[in-house]
Protein backbone atom coordinates (compact mmCIF):
# COMPACT_ATOMS: atom_id res chain seq x y z
CA UNK A 1 0.00 0.00 0.00
CA UNK A 2 0.97 3.99 -0.45
CA UNK A 3 -0.39 7.47 0.01
CA UNK A 4 -0.36 9.20 -3.67
CA UNK A 5 0.47 12.92 -3.82
CA UNK A 6 -0.96 15.06 -6.38
CA UNK A 7 1.08 18.64 -6.72
CA UNK A 8 -0.18 21.27 -8.74
CA UNK A 9 -0.91 19.13 -11.68
CA UNK A 10 -1.70 20.78 -15.21
CA UNK A 11 -2.93 18.76 -18.12
CA UNK A 12 -3.48 20.66 -21.73
CA UNK A 13 -4.34 19.02 -25.05
CA UNK A 14 -2.95 21.56 -27.31
CA UNK A 15 -4.03 25.13 -26.21
CA UNK A 16 -6.83 23.71 -24.41
CA UNK A 17 -5.99 23.52 -20.42
CA UNK A 18 -8.25 20.42 -18.61
CA UNK A 19 -6.40 20.72 -15.44
CA UNK A 20 -5.14 23.99 -14.01
CA UNK A 21 -3.01 23.01 -10.93
CA UNK A 22 -5.10 20.38 -8.75
CA UNK A 23 -3.52 19.25 -5.68
CA UNK A 24 -4.69 16.20 -3.77
CA UNK A 25 -3.22 14.16 -0.87
CA UNK A 26 -4.41 11.00 -0.44
CA UNK A 27 -3.86 8.90 2.46
CA UNK A 28 -2.37 5.42 2.34
CA UNK A 29 -5.17 2.85 2.90
CA UNK A 30 -7.88 5.55 2.16
CA UNK A 31 -10.57 5.39 -0.47
CA UNK A 32 -11.09 9.03 -2.19
CA UNK A 33 -13.47 9.86 -4.67
CA UNK A 34 -12.90 11.88 -7.37
CA UNK A 35 -16.70 13.34 -8.34
CA UNK A 36 -17.73 16.22 -10.77
CA UNK A 37 -19.98 16.96 -14.13
CA UNK A 38 -18.73 15.18 -17.25
CA UNK A 39 -15.78 17.31 -18.53
CA UNK A 40 -14.55 18.32 -15.25
CA UNK A 41 -11.23 16.76 -15.44
CA UNK A 42 -11.69 13.81 -12.98
CA UNK A 43 -11.05 10.83 -15.31
CA UNK A 44 -7.83 12.58 -17.04
CA UNK A 45 -6.56 12.92 -13.90
CA UNK A 46 -6.85 9.41 -12.73
CA UNK A 47 -5.45 8.44 -16.18
CA UNK A 48 -2.08 10.26 -15.43
CA UNK A 49 -1.97 8.52 -11.90
CA UNK A 50 -2.07 5.68 -13.56
CA UNK A 51 0.40 7.09 -16.65
CA UNK A 52 -2.03 6.40 -19.34
CA UNK A 53 -2.14 10.44 -19.76
CA UNK A 54 1.37 12.70 -20.50
CA UNK A 55 1.95 15.15 -16.85
CA UNK A 56 1.44 18.65 -18.29
CA UNK A 57 2.76 20.61 -15.31
CA UNK A 58 3.02 19.40 -11.44
CA UNK A 59 4.41 16.37 -9.86
CA UNK A 60 2.02 12.97 -8.45
CA UNK A 61 4.27 10.97 -6.15
CA UNK A 62 3.58 7.15 -5.11
CA UNK A 63 4.47 6.55 -1.96
CA UNK A 64 7.91 7.98 -1.76
CA UNK A 65 8.70 7.65 -5.97
CA UNK A 66 8.50 10.57 -8.31
CA UNK A 67 5.82 8.59 -11.35
CA UNK A 68 5.88 11.53 -13.80
CA UNK A 69 7.81 9.64 -16.61
CA UNK A 70 7.42 5.78 -14.96
CA UNK A 71 5.97 3.65 -17.56
CA UNK A 72 2.24 2.64 -16.16
CA UNK A 73 3.63 -0.73 -15.87
CA UNK A 74 6.04 -0.38 -13.29
CA UNK A 75 3.78 2.32 -11.25
CA UNK A 76 2.24 -1.13 -9.39
CA UNK A 77 -0.81 0.34 -10.06
CA UNK A 78 -4.10 -1.60 -10.93
CA UNK A 79 -7.30 -0.48 -12.80
CA UNK A 80 -10.41 -1.22 -13.25
CA UNK A 81 -12.15 0.09 -16.08
CA UNK A 82 -16.13 1.05 -17.33
CA UNK A 83 -16.51 -1.85 -19.82
CA UNK A 84 -14.22 -4.34 -18.04
CA UNK A 85 -11.80 -4.54 -20.40
CA UNK A 86 -12.19 -8.56 -20.74
CA UNK A 87 -10.44 -10.63 -23.39
CA UNK A 88 -13.49 -12.37 -24.46
CA UNK A 89 -11.17 -15.62 -25.81
CA UNK A 90 -10.37 -16.39 -22.12
CA UNK A 91 -12.11 -17.94 -19.28
CA UNK A 92 -12.30 -16.15 -15.98
CA UNK A 93 -9.10 -18.20 -14.68
CA UNK A 94 -7.06 -16.58 -18.05
CA UNK A 95 -8.22 -13.72 -17.36
CA UNK A 96 -7.25 -13.01 -14.07
CA UNK A 97 -3.98 -14.87 -14.16
CA UNK A 98 -2.82 -13.36 -17.91
CA UNK A 99 -0.93 -10.33 -15.84
CA UNK A 100 0.56 -12.53 -13.56
CA UNK A 101 1.97 -14.61 -16.53
CA UNK A 102 3.18 -11.62 -18.47
CA UNK A 103 4.90 -10.98 -15.07
CA UNK A 104 6.24 -14.51 -15.10
CA UNK A 105 5.31 -15.87 -12.24
CA UNK A 106 5.00 -19.29 -11.72
CA UNK A 107 2.07 -21.20 -11.73
CA UNK A 108 1.52 -22.38 -8.22
CA UNK A 109 2.18 -18.61 -7.34
CA UNK A 110 -0.72 -17.54 -10.28
CA UNK A 111 -2.87 -20.44 -9.18
CA UNK A 112 -2.92 -19.21 -5.27
CA UNK A 113 -3.49 -16.01 -6.29
CA UNK A 114 -6.35 -16.32 -8.41
CA UNK A 115 -8.07 -19.09 -6.25
CA UNK A 116 -7.70 -15.77 -3.18
CA UNK A 117 -9.23 -13.14 -5.53
CA UNK A 118 -11.95 -15.94 -6.70
CA UNK A 119 -12.77 -16.68 -2.88
CA UNK A 120 -12.91 -12.98 -2.08
CA UNK A 121 -15.26 -12.12 -4.68
CA UNK A 122 -17.63 -15.51 -4.77
CA UNK A 123 -16.25 -16.37 -8.62
CA UNK A 124 -15.36 -20.09 -7.47
CA UNK A 125 -17.92 -21.33 -10.03
CA UNK A 126 -17.35 -19.04 -12.90
CA UNK A 127 -13.52 -19.83 -13.13
CA UNK A 128 -13.96 -21.98 -16.81
CA UNK A 129 -16.43 -19.88 -18.04
CA UNK A 130 -16.06 -16.95 -20.62
CA UNK A 131 -17.19 -13.06 -19.98
CA UNK A 132 -20.46 -13.64 -22.59
CA UNK A 133 -21.46 -16.36 -20.32
CA UNK A 134 -21.27 -13.73 -17.42
CA UNK A 135 -23.83 -11.17 -16.59
CA UNK A 136 -22.41 -7.31 -16.06
CA UNK A 137 -21.95 -7.62 -12.59
CA UNK A 138 -19.77 -10.90 -13.04
CA UNK A 139 -17.80 -9.17 -15.29
CA UNK A 140 -17.03 -6.44 -13.43
CA UNK A 141 -16.12 -8.78 -10.51
CA UNK A 142 -14.00 -10.41 -12.89
CA UNK A 143 -12.58 -7.09 -13.73
CA UNK A 144 -11.88 -6.52 -9.62
CA UNK A 145 -10.52 -9.63 -9.59
CA UNK A 146 -8.10 -9.67 -12.08
CA UNK A 147 -6.98 -6.47 -10.22
CA UNK A 148 -6.92 -7.78 -6.73
CA UNK A 149 -4.59 -10.75 -8.08
CA UNK A 150 -1.86 -8.12 -9.09
CA UNK A 151 -1.64 -6.75 -5.53
CA UNK A 152 -0.75 -3.53 -5.93
CA UNK A 153 -0.13 -0.58 -4.05
CA UNK A 154 -3.50 1.41 -5.50
CA UNK A 155 -6.48 0.42 -7.10
CA UNK A 156 -7.73 2.98 -9.50
CA UNK A 157 -11.51 2.73 -10.67
CA UNK A 158 -12.54 4.62 -13.73
CA UNK A 159 -16.28 4.54 -13.21
CA UNK A 160 -16.66 1.07 -13.03
CA UNK A 161 -20.70 0.63 -12.21
CA UNK A 162 -21.72 3.21 -15.02
CA UNK A 163 -22.35 0.35 -17.90
CA UNK A 164 -24.99 -1.64 -14.76
CA UNK A 165 -28.40 -1.09 -13.88
CA UNK A 166 -29.82 1.02 -10.85
CA UNK A 167 -30.31 -2.22 -8.34
CA UNK A 168 -27.04 -4.29 -9.26
CA UNK A 169 -25.15 -0.97 -9.05
CA UNK A 170 -26.16 -0.82 -5.58
CA UNK A 171 -25.15 -3.89 -4.93
CA UNK A 172 -21.62 -3.54 -6.70
CA UNK A 173 -21.59 -0.39 -4.53
CA UNK A 174 -21.63 -2.34 -1.27
CA UNK A 175 -19.13 -5.24 -3.06
CA UNK A 176 -16.43 -3.04 -3.84
CA UNK A 177 -16.70 -0.97 -0.19
CA UNK A 178 -16.33 -4.50 1.33
CA UNK A 179 -13.54 -5.17 -0.31
CA UNK A 180 -11.66 -1.85 0.13
CA UNK A 181 -12.51 -2.67 3.96
CA UNK A 182 -11.06 -6.37 3.47
CA UNK A 183 -7.97 -5.42 1.41
CA UNK A 184 -7.09 -1.87 3.19
CA UNK A 185 -5.46 -0.66 -0.41
CA UNK A 186 -5.25 2.79 -1.24
CA UNK A 187 -8.34 3.58 -3.46
CA UNK A 188 -8.83 6.38 -5.93
CA UNK A 189 -12.52 6.34 -7.53
CA UNK A 190 -13.82 8.14 -10.52
CA UNK A 191 -17.38 8.64 -10.86
CA UNK A 192 -20.22 11.75 -11.98
CA UNK A 193 -22.59 9.84 -8.87
CA UNK A 194 -22.82 11.47 -6.32
CA UNK A 195 -24.78 8.75 -4.50
CA UNK A 196 -21.71 6.19 -5.56
CA UNK A 197 -19.42 9.27 -3.97
CA UNK A 198 -21.32 9.72 -0.76
CA UNK A 199 -21.92 6.11 -0.07
CA UNK A 200 -18.15 4.57 -1.06
CA UNK A 201 -16.06 7.40 -0.46
CA UNK A 202 -13.96 8.74 3.23
CA UNK A 203 -13.05 11.54 1.29
CA UNK A 204 -14.61 12.92 -1.75
CA UNK A 205 -13.12 15.15 -3.69
CA UNK A 206 -15.48 17.69 -5.85
CA UNK A 207 -14.33 19.11 -9.21
CA UNK A 208 -15.71 21.25 -11.55
CA UNK A 209 -13.71 22.97 -15.14
CA UNK A 210 -10.47 21.13 -13.89
CA UNK A 211 -10.20 22.31 -10.61
CA UNK A 212 -10.66 21.77 -7.18
CA UNK A 213 -14.18 23.00 -5.32
CA UNK A 214 -14.20 21.23 -2.64
CA UNK A 215 -12.10 17.77 -0.75
CA UNK A 216 -13.24 16.54 2.88
CA UNK A 217 -15.49 14.09 4.50
CA UNK A 218 -18.77 12.94 3.02
CA UNK A 219 -20.73 14.48 5.75
CA UNK A 220 -18.11 17.76 5.55
CA UNK A 221 -19.38 18.34 2.28
CA UNK A 222 -22.90 17.43 2.56
CA UNK A 223 -23.31 19.57 5.96
CA UNK A 224 -20.85 22.53 5.35
CA UNK A 225 -20.73 22.96 1.39
CA UNK A 226 -17.69 25.40 0.36
CA UNK A 227 -20.10 27.33 -2.09
CA UNK A 228 -23.32 27.01 -4.03
CA UNK A 229 -21.84 24.61 -6.45
CA UNK A 230 -20.84 21.65 -3.86
CA UNK A 231 -24.41 22.51 -2.05
CA UNK A 232 -26.15 21.65 -5.02
CA UNK A 233 -23.93 18.84 -6.61
CA UNK A 234 -23.76 16.76 -3.60
CA UNK A 235 -27.22 16.10 -2.29
CA UNK A 236 -29.92 13.86 -3.67
CA UNK A 237 -32.51 16.00 -3.90
CA UNK A 238 -30.19 18.84 -4.73
CA UNK A 239 -30.58 21.52 -2.30
CA UNK A 240 -33.21 24.42 -3.15
CA UNK A 241 -31.72 27.99 -3.67
CA UNK A 242 -33.64 31.08 -3.24
CA UNK A 243 -32.70 34.33 -4.41
CA UNK A 244 -33.06 37.41 -2.35
CA UNK A 245 -31.44 40.24 -0.30
CA UNK A 246 -29.40 40.32 3.02
CA UNK A 247 -31.32 43.22 5.54
CA UNK A 248 -29.80 43.74 8.59
CA UNK A 249 -30.98 45.91 11.12
CA UNK A 250 -30.43 45.92 14.98
CA UNK A 251 -28.72 42.70 15.23
CA UNK A 252 -31.29 40.52 13.02
CA UNK A 253 -30.66 39.24 10.01
CA UNK A 254 -33.20 38.29 7.23
CA UNK A 255 -32.92 37.64 3.56
CA UNK A 256 -35.75 39.08 1.45
CA UNK A 257 -37.25 37.12 -1.38
CA UNK A 258 -37.65 38.55 -4.80
CA UNK A 259 -41.51 38.53 -3.53
CA UNK A 260 -41.21 40.56 -0.98
CA UNK A 261 -40.92 37.27 1.66
CA UNK A 262 -38.67 37.57 4.85
CA UNK A 263 -37.06 34.76 6.19
CA UNK A 264 -34.61 34.83 9.02
CA UNK A 265 -31.38 34.29 8.21
CA UNK A 266 -29.72 31.25 8.46
CA UNK A 267 -27.66 30.26 11.86
CA UNK A 268 -23.80 31.57 11.74
CA UNK A 269 -24.40 33.51 8.53
CA UNK A 270 -22.19 36.15 7.26
CA UNK A 271 -22.81 38.77 4.71
CA UNK A 272 -23.68 42.52 4.86
CA UNK A 273 -26.78 44.49 4.50
CA UNK A 274 -28.09 44.96 1.26
CA UNK A 275 -25.89 41.94 -0.28
CA UNK A 276 -27.77 39.82 -3.02
CA UNK A 277 -27.41 36.90 -1.72
CA UNK A 278 -28.76 33.12 -2.04
CA UNK A 279 -30.45 31.25 0.34
CA UNK A 280 -29.88 27.29 0.13
CA UNK A 281 -32.01 24.68 2.14
CA UNK A 282 -32.26 20.94 1.50
CA UNK A 283 -35.56 19.50 0.47
CA UNK A 284 -35.91 17.15 4.01
CA UNK A 285 -34.32 20.36 5.88
CA UNK A 286 -38.77 21.98 5.39
CA UNK A 287 -41.13 21.51 7.79
CA UNK A 288 -44.79 22.04 7.40
CA UNK A 289 -46.62 25.50 9.02
CA UNK A 290 -49.47 26.99 9.36
CA UNK A 291 -48.43 30.31 8.13
CA UNK A 292 -45.20 31.98 7.49
CA UNK A 293 -41.59 30.68 6.07
CA UNK A 294 -42.10 30.18 2.39
CA UNK A 295 -45.39 29.88 0.81
CA UNK A 296 -45.42 27.16 -1.96
CA UNK A 297 -47.52 25.98 -4.14
CA UNK A 298 -47.45 22.56 -4.93
CA UNK A 299 -46.62 21.46 -8.64
CA UNK A 300 -46.16 17.39 -8.21
CA UNK A 301 -46.24 14.42 -5.95
CA UNK A 302 -43.93 11.71 -5.54
CA UNK A 303 -44.68 9.15 -3.03
CA UNK A 304 -42.09 6.55 -2.71
CA UNK A 305 -44.18 4.37 0.56
CA UNK A 306 -40.91 5.42 2.98
CA UNK A 307 -41.14 9.41 2.01
CA UNK A 308 -43.09 12.00 -0.18
CA UNK A 309 -41.68 13.90 -2.71
CA UNK A 310 -43.53 17.76 -3.33
CA UNK A 311 -42.24 20.12 -6.36
CA UNK A 312 -42.97 23.23 -5.59
CA UNK A 313 -43.39 26.84 -6.68
CA UNK A 314 -42.47 30.05 -5.26
CA UNK A 315 -43.26 32.74 -7.59
CA UNK A 316 -40.96 31.83 -10.50
CA UNK A 317 -38.29 29.64 -8.48
CA UNK A 318 -38.60 26.23 -8.59
CA UNK A 319 -37.86 23.79 -5.26
CA UNK A 320 -38.97 20.94 -3.31
CA UNK A 321 -39.45 19.20 -0.20
CA UNK A 322 -39.45 15.43 1.20
CA UNK A 323 -41.56 14.35 3.85
CA UNK A 324 -40.82 11.47 5.89
CA UNK A 325 -44.64 11.39 6.67
CA UNK A 326 -47.33 10.61 3.79
CA UNK A 327 -48.84 13.59 2.66
CA UNK A 328 -51.67 14.64 0.02
CA UNK A 329 -51.63 17.70 -1.82
CA UNK A 330 -53.93 18.46 -4.31
CA UNK A 331 -51.54 20.27 -7.21
CA UNK A 332 -52.61 24.02 -7.40
CA UNK A 333 -52.69 23.81 -3.55
CA UNK A 334 -50.42 26.42 -1.53
CA UNK A 335 -48.26 24.71 1.71
CA UNK A 336 -45.95 26.94 3.86
CA UNK A 337 -42.61 25.75 4.36
CA UNK A 338 -40.69 26.85 7.36
CA UNK A 339 -36.32 25.91 6.94
CA UNK A 340 -34.71 24.60 9.70
CA UNK A 341 -32.01 27.66 10.16
CA UNK A 342 -29.32 25.32 11.92
CA UNK A 343 -28.75 23.39 8.68
CA UNK A 344 -30.24 26.38 5.78
CA UNK A 345 -27.16 28.40 3.96
CA UNK A 346 -26.26 31.66 2.52
CA UNK A 347 -24.20 31.98 -0.61
CA UNK A 348 -23.06 35.29 -1.82
CA UNK A 349 -24.75 35.65 -5.34
CA UNK A 350 -21.59 36.34 -7.46
CA UNK A 351 -19.28 34.72 -6.35
CA UNK A 352 -21.04 31.67 -4.78
CA UNK A 353 -19.50 31.48 -1.57
CA UNK A 354 -20.92 30.33 1.88
CA UNK A 355 -21.39 33.00 3.32
CA UNK A 356 -20.27 32.66 7.02
CA UNK A 357 -19.81 34.97 10.28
Amino acid sequence: MASVAIEEVKKQFGETAVLHGVSIDIPDGSFTVLVGPSGCGKSTLLRMIAGLEHISGGEIRIGDKRVNDVLPKERDIAMVFQNYALYPHMTVRQNMAFALELAKQDKATIDRKVARAAEILALGSLLDRYPRQLSGGQRQRVAMGRAIVRDPQVFLFDEPLSNLDAKLRVAMRAEIKELHQRLKTTSIYVTHDQIEAMTMGDKIVVMRDGRIEQAGNPLELYDRPANQFVAGFIGSPAMNFLRGTLRRSGGTAQVELSNGTRLDAPVGSGGADGQAVVFGTRPEHLALADAGGIAAQVVVMEPTGMDTFVACRHGSEEFSAVFRERHDFAPGTTIHLQPDLQRAHLFDAGTGQRLAA
